[in-house]
């Protein structure tokens, strides 16, 4: 036998156990798995870039302290009778878990610029390519970001203790209304992963999330009682439905469980999902 021939029977031994049979094959990663992945990836990306969880520690502290000293007297004077310190110390009890809604709802926006980001630096060209449930790119992407949530979240409620805030509903209405909050804010997120793949640039992307987020946050029921506007804006906040989710919030915070008011965010949730969720589906699918 020829040394040519032999090298290559011996090559041929080698890349025969190189390869794994059909049967040796490792199965395909499940829905689950492969979205539980991907979020561990978007928790990897904060432990190797921790200036992003500035938006959820410093943001939080600034706007719950601001508005609580900077209006709380103002706008809380009514509720205490002309006492300054009463006024304030009562508009925290009403503030604190509107400003918790408003920090949640604003910081969704986050998930679609940093999905935006992803794609513009083709990583996403790569995940779509891979032999895995496709939708788990972006589920896994939305429950990595529900760390940052709950980082918030935490951080508001213990400044609004420190500052006074004592929910009626006690430890177990607050953790019912961060759950209530961390859905909805999932739910959200979907809406921003729409506008991410659907603008070219990040800055598109947050100039439309901003003019989305402003009127949804400030013209509603999160600072001041809706009876106290003018009848167009009334009317806007009222129908708002993050006006609804802060009434759901502020009574679980007191211990109230109001069905109806449970049973319409959950309805705000489901209509987010079905109609953002597949719609993105759609765009991420024919994005090229």
């Amino acid at each position: 036998m020829s040394i040519n021939a032999t090298t290559t029977l011996h090559e041929s031994e080698r890349i025969r156990h190189i390869l794994v049979s059909p049967e040796d094959r490792p199965a395909r990663a499940g829905a689950f798995s492969a979205s539980m992945t991907y979020g561990w990836r978007a928790l990897l990306k904060i432990k190797h870039v921790p200036e992003q969880l500035f938006d959820v520690t410093i943001f939080p502290i600034m706007m719950t302290v601001m508005m609580t000293y900077v209006f709380g007297g103002a706008i809380g004077e009514a509720m205490a009778g002309g006492d300054s310190q009463s006024a304030v110390d009562a508009y925290v009890q009403f503030l604190i878990p509107g400003v918790f809604v408003q920090t949640l709802v604003m910081i969704t926006m986050y998930t679609g610029l940093t999905l935006n980001r992803d794609i513009s630096k083709g990583v996403f060209d790569r995940f779509r390519s891979l032999p895995t449930w496709r939708p788990a790119q972006l589920v896994g992407a939305l429950l990595g970001d529900q760390v940052r949530y709950t980082i918030a979240g935490v951080i508001i409620l213990v400044v609004g203790v420190i500052m006074g805030f004592r929910p009626g509903g006690g430890l177990t209405g607050a953790v019912a209304a961060f759950a209530l909050l961390l859905v909805f804010s999932f739910c959200l997120s979907w809406v921003w992963t729409t506008v991410a793949l659907l603008m070219r640039t990040e800055q598109a992307a947050m100039g439309v999330s901003m003019f989305i987020l402003m009127p949804l946050t400030f013209v509603s029921n999160i600072f001041a009682d809706p009876q106290t506007m003018p009848g167009p804006v009334r009317a806007f906040a009222e129908i708002n439905p993050v006006s609804t989710v802060v009434a759901a919030v502020r009574d679980l915070m007191d211990g109230t469980y109001d069905v109806g008011g449970l049973t319409m965010v959950l309805v705000y949730c489901a209509v987010l999902v079905v109609v953002f969720g597949p719609l993105s589906m759609l765009i991420y699918n024919r994005k090229s």
